[in-house]
C-alpha cells in the first residue's frame, strides 16, 4: 500500500498486550486515514453507554496518506475517542508539530488504545517496536517536564504527545499537547488519557513512506506551494502576523467576540492583534513539519506580573478566548495564560470560555463569594483570569467547577444559557450574528460548536475561494455542505486545513492519486469526505444527538448591541431545512438513501 506503513498497533492498556495488525486497503480507500480511519474503528467496536472516563472507551491516534510525505503542511495527526468526556458525543481532535510524521516513520498508520492501566505508564514507539514504560516518576509533571525527561531517554530526535496535570485530574477540558506548544485541542482528549493512566505517547522512526508516483508528485508538490506562496493568506498573511492577523479583520466587521458574546466588537482590539504581538513579544517564528506557511509564532513577556521566558503562541482562538471574551485587553495576561495551558494541557478555546461564562454567572450573582474564596472572577480583571487557569488544572477551589466546561459551570449554578456552545463544546471567536454561513456550520458540526469543520469565514470574510455577503443566508447551506465535507477529507489525509485557503480537491486528487496510485478524482474525494462526515452523525445519532442540538444559543436572537454589525440577529432556522435536504438527512439523521449511496 503507497502512502502507508500497512500497520496498525493496538494497545490494550489493561493487560499490556500490544500487537500489530495490517491496515485494511479497502478500508483506507473508501476512508483514507486520520478522522475518517478513527471513526470507523470506533463505529466497528461502538458501545454507546461507554462511559468516557471508563476503560471501555477507546482512542485511535492516526495518520493519513498524506502525512509524512511531500504533500505541503504532512505533519498533523487526528486523535479519536468513542465517547468526549465534554460533550458526550465522539471525541475529536488534531495537531500539527512532528509527531505525525514521526508515528510514521516508526512504522505506524494508526494507535488503538483500549484499556486502563493500574499505575501511570507511557508507550514508546521507535522504529517499529512498541513497549509499555512505568510513569510514575512522570505522573504529576508538566508537559514541559515529561517531555523533556522522555526525550533525554530516547533521543531529542523523538516526538512526545502527553498529558499535564490537567487531564491527569480528568478535566472535561483538558487536552494533549505534543511537541510542547501543538495541541490536539478540543472535546477533552486529555482527560480520556488521563483516565487510562496513559501519560505519554513517545514516537521515533527512520522509514520512509513509498509513493507510488514520485516523478508526477514533484511537480504537482511544486505547483502546490507555488500556489501556497501566491496566496495573499498564506504567502504573506499567515507568515507575517500569525493566526492573530485575524483580530482586527474579524473585530471591525463586528464579530469578534467580548464579555461571553454579550457583543461582537471589542474597543481594544488592536492592542492584542497579530500586528501588536509582532511589535511586542514575538521573537521568532516556527512551522510544523513539512509546512511551507510557518504560521508559528515564538513569543516571551521578558518581565513584569506575567513573565514567560519562552513559549509559543497566542493563536488567535486563545487571544480572543482570554482577551475580549473575558473583557480583556492586556496581551501579557493572555500570552502568560496561553503559556500555562501548554504547560498543564488545557484547550486555550474551551478554557478562555469558560472562564468567560464564570465571569457572566458572577456579574449575575449565581455564583456565591463563598465558592470563589476572594477571587476577583469579573470581567476585565486579568490577574484572576489567568489564576483560574492553573486553578482548572489542579482542579482548585472554583477551578473544580471550571474544569467541567462551561455548560457543566452553567448547569451547575443554574444558568446553562451563559454557555456559549453547541453540543457542549465551547464556540470559537466568530459572533454568528455577523457571519450567517459560520452559525449554520456551528450548529451542524458534529462534534459541537467548532469553526474548523466548516470554515466559512474563509469566503464569507476573507473572499476565498470568493467573496459571499456574511450577512445573506442565500447559497450558505451549500457551501456549508461543501465545507465540511472538503475539512473531512482534509482531516483523514491528514494536512493542514490552511493549505486550503490555496489549494482546492483538484490539487489534493493529483496528490493523493500519486502518493496512493490509486486514481482519485475530485468527485470521489468529496465523497469520501462526504461519506466520513455521515458516518459521525451516525455515531452521535446513538447517542441522541438530532435535529433538536443543531442549534444555537439564544443569545444570537437577540439583536447585536453596537459595533459594526449592530442590529443583525441569526438567521439560522431559514438555512437549517435546505441543508438538511443537501444532505439527505431528515430530522438531523442520515436518510437510508444516503446511507445506501454513500455505502454505508
Amino acid at each position: 500500500m503507497d502512502g502507508y506503513t500497512g500497520k496498525i498497533l493496538e494497545v490494550d492498556l489493561g493487560t499490556s498486550r500490544l500487537v500489530d495488525r495490517s491496515t485494511d486497503e479497502k478500508t483506507a480507500r473508501r476512508f483514507l486515514g486520520g478522522k475518517g480511519l478513527g471513526l470507523k474503528i470506533l463505529y466497528d467496536d461502538f458501545k454507546p453507554d461507554v462511559d468516557p472516563l471508563g476503560p471501555d472507551n477507546v482512542m485511535v491516534f492516526a495518520t493519513g496518506p498524506a502525512t509524512g510525505t511531500s504533500f505541503p503542511t504532512g505533519g498533523r495527526y487526528h486523535v479519536m475517542a468513542m465517547k468526549s468526556p465534554l460533550t458526550g458525543s465522539v471525541g475529536s481532535s488534531n495537531s500539527g508539530g512532528r509527531w505525525g510524521h514521526l508515528l510514521k516513520a516508526a512504522g505506524y498508520d494508526a494507535i488503538v488504545v483500549r484499556g486502563a492501566s493500574d499505575t501511570p505508564v507511557y508507550l514508546r514507539v521507535v522504529n517499529g517496536k512498541a513497549e509499555l514504560v512505568g510513569a510514575a516518576g512522570l505522573w504529576g509533571k508538566t508537559t514541559f517536564s515529561t517531555t523533556d525527561e522522555i526525550t533525554a531517554e530516547i533521543g531529542e530526535s523523538a516526538s512526545v504527545a502527553c498529558i499535564g496535570p490537567a487531564g491527569e485530574n480528568l478535566a472535561a477540558i483538558s487536552c494533549i499537547i505534543n511537541d510542547n506548544y501543538r495541541a490536539a485541542g478540543r472535546t477533552g482528549m486529555g482527560a480520556v488519557m488521563g483516565s487510562k493512566k496513559l501519560k505519554a505517547i513517545a514516537v521515533y522512526g527512520t522509514e520512509n513512506v513509498t509513493i507510488a508516483r514520485p516523478d508526477e508528485m514533484k511537480e504537482h508538490v511544486k505547483s502546490a506551494i507555488r500556489k501556497i506562496k501566491e496566496n495573499p493568506v498564506t504567502g504573506e498573511a499567515l507568515p507575517t502576523y500569525g493566526t492573530a492577523v485575524l483580530v482586527n479583520i474579524i473585530n471591525g466587521h463586528g464579530a469578534y467576540p467580548a464579555r461571553n458574546f454579550q457583543t461582537g466588537y471589542f474597543p481594544d482590539a488592536d492592542r492584542q492583534s497579530g500586528e501588536t504581538l509582532a511589535g511586542t513579544y514575538l521573537i521568532g517564528k516556527k512551522a510544523c513539519w513539512g509546512c511551507p506557511i510557518g504560521c508559528g509564532r515564538s513569543t516571551a513577556v521578558p518581565d513584569g506580573a506575567f513573565s514567560v521566558t519562552r513559549g509559543e503562541g497566542p493563536e488567535y482562538e486563545t487571544i480572543f478566548a482570554f482577551g475580549s471574551d473575558c473583557g480583556i485587553t492586556e496581551l501579557d495576561a493572555i500570552t502568560k495564560a496561553n503559556h500555562l495551558c501548554n504547560e498543564l494541557g488545557l484547550d486555550t478555546i474551551s478554557m478562555g470560555a469558560t472562564i468567560a461564562a464564570a465571569m457572566e454567572l458572577v456579574e449575575n450573582g449565581k455564583i456565591p463569594e463563598s465558592i470563589l474564596h476572594g477571587l476577583n472572577l469579573t470581567f476585565g480583571n486579568a490577574g484572576a483570569m489567568v489564576e483560574a487557569v492553573w486553578m482548572t488544572a489542579y482542579r482548585a477551589g472554583i477551578g473544580d467547577d471550571l474544569a467541567l466546561g462551561s455548560l457543566g459551570l452553567g448547569e451547575k449554578y443554574g444558568a446553562p444559557e451563559l454557555s456559549m456552545s453547541v453540543k457542549g463544546l465551547e464556540l470559537p471567536a466568530y459572533d454568528p450574528r455577523a457571519v450567517q454561513g459560520i452559525g449554520l456550520n456551528y450548529a451542524t458540526a458534529n462534534r459541537g460548536g467548532c469553526h474548523v469543520s466548516g470554515y466559512l469565514i474563509s469566503p464569507e470574510i476573507l473572499g476565498l475561494p470568493e467573496k459571499l455577503d456574511p450577512y445573506t443566508t442565500e447559497g450558505k447551506a451549500q457551501w456549508t455542505k461543501t465545507f465540511q465535507d472538503f475539512t473531512s477529507l482534509v482531516n483523514s489525509s491528514v494536512v493542514c486545513l490552511f493549505n486550503t485557503f490555496a489549494l482546492g480537491l483538484p490539487d489534493y486528487a493529483d496528490m493523493l492519486s500519486c502518493i496512493t496510485g490509486w486514481d482519485l478524482d475530485a468527485q470521489e474525494l468529496l465523497m469520501i469526505g462526504e461519506r466520513i462526515t455521515n458516518l459521525e452523525r451516525l455515531m452521535i445519532n446513538r447517542y441522541g444527538f438530532d435535529e433538536k442540538d443543531d442549534a444555537l444559543p439564544k443569545r444570537f436572537d437577540e439583536p447585536m448591541p453596537d459595533g459594526p454589525s449592530k442590529g443583525h440577529v441569526s438567521l439560522l432556522d431559514e438555512m437549517l431545512s435546505e441543508y438538511y435536504e443537501l444532505r439527505g438527512w431528515e430530522h438531523g439523521k442520515p436518510g437510508s438513501g444516503k446511507l445506501r449511496e454513500l455505502g454505508l
